[in-house]
């Protein structure tokens, strides 16, 4: 038996430009930090020869070509393991259109488990590379690569995204105090919207390639970037509330879905609350909202938002890991 525990993720700064829409024509960059909730991946041996899976829905087949789940499928062809073998998923949170990097996570976490059922250990960077090859590769979707970074190597850190898919990952390091105080001041909150992020991903792709203006704004967003990384370093941690705010604003112009007259009143609360600033986390539309808020006005914004339901948070510095292992 073999189970990973693996990050999901909440962005900063700049998303948007891990996408090959712009980092083919420019370096893109994001902040982002592993967060306190998490999949699960449990892998076990079956005595049967088959491939036992259960997820949302149950698959029993025996062979690989059978597999009806697309991820799990690519990902075992990936890793060389046709079976026997059963495959048990879990999360913190809803499995598809939260905004927290779910799928990649998943992807991640069960790379991480098929390397490890097999008698191998893998790296933090094969990980997330094999999880790009097959979520952006195989599978085709319009999707960046910050979430398979985030998920696989954990903690605060500006990815950089180059031509070519090459990505580097620079840890932004906060002592307890520092990592405290942060803490302290977000706050994230389920919408209870679902909806689907690669129509609104492939959508901005469009944009950015047909509209300079758009290209522009991502521009604008990746520089944010670069200024928050070196803010957060000198202890500016304010910085985080203010460029998330000025980043929502560009993010709402670059496809028509990334919001809506419902999130944008509920956006609108939170600031007339007391919050610095805050987002839509990833790539729009429903899924989880965020924000930088001081502790002294912290009541006045959860009142506001006292519909929806605040989900408690904290910065996680490791990444994918198996978590149990019993050969």
């Amino acid at each position: 038996m073999i189970i990973t525990q693996t990050p999901l993720r909440a962005s900063f700064a700049g998303g948007g430009t891990d996408l090959p829409a712009f980092y083919e024509r420019e370096e893109g960059a994001v902040v982002s930090t592993a967060i306190d909730l998490y999949v699960y991946l449990a892998a076990h041996r079956l005595f049967e020869p088959k491939i036992f899976l259960k997820y949302s829905r149950t698959e029993v087949v025996t062979r690989l070509d059978e597999v009806q789940h697309p991820l799990i499928r690519e990902c075992m062809r990936i890793c060389g393991c046709e079976g026997p073998i059963e495959l048990t998923s879990f999360a913190d949170i809803p499995s598809q259109g939260s905004g927290l990097g779910s799928s990649s996570s998943f992807a991640v976490g069960l790379i991480n488990a098929l390397h490890a059922f097999q008698g191998r250990t893998a790296s933090a960077e094969t990980c997330a590379a094999l999880a790009c090859e097959v979520e952006i590769g195989k599978l085709q979707e319009p999707i960046g690569r910050q979430d398979q970074y985030a998920a696989a190597y954990g903690g605060l850190n500006l990815l950089r995204f180059r031509a070519g898919g090459g990505v580097e990952v620079n840890k932004i390091p906060l002592g307890r105090d520092a990592r405290q105080h942060v803490e302290q001041r977000m706050l994230m909150y389920y919408t209870g919207i679902t909806r689907s992020a690669s129509d609104i991903l492939a959508e901005q792709s469009r944009n950015t390639q047909s509209q300079e203006d758009k290209f522009n704004l991502l521009r604008r967003m990746r520089d944010q970037a670069y200024t928050l990384a070196e803010r957060l370093q000198c202890g500016e941690y304010h910085a985080i509330g203010e460029v998330m705010h000025e980043g929502w604003l560009m993010k709402r112009q670059l496809a028509q879905k990334i919001s809506n007259p419902e999130i944008d009143t509920l956006y609108q609360a939170a600031i007339d609350s007391g919050a610095t600033g805050g987002k839509l986390l990833g790539a729009g539309g429903g899924g989880f909202l965020l924000f930088y808020c001081e502790p002294e006005k912290q009541p006045a914004l959860r009142q506001a938002l006292s519909a929806l339901r605040e989900v408690p948070i904290h910065l996680e510095n490791q990444g994918t890991r198996v978590i149990f292992y019993n050969d």
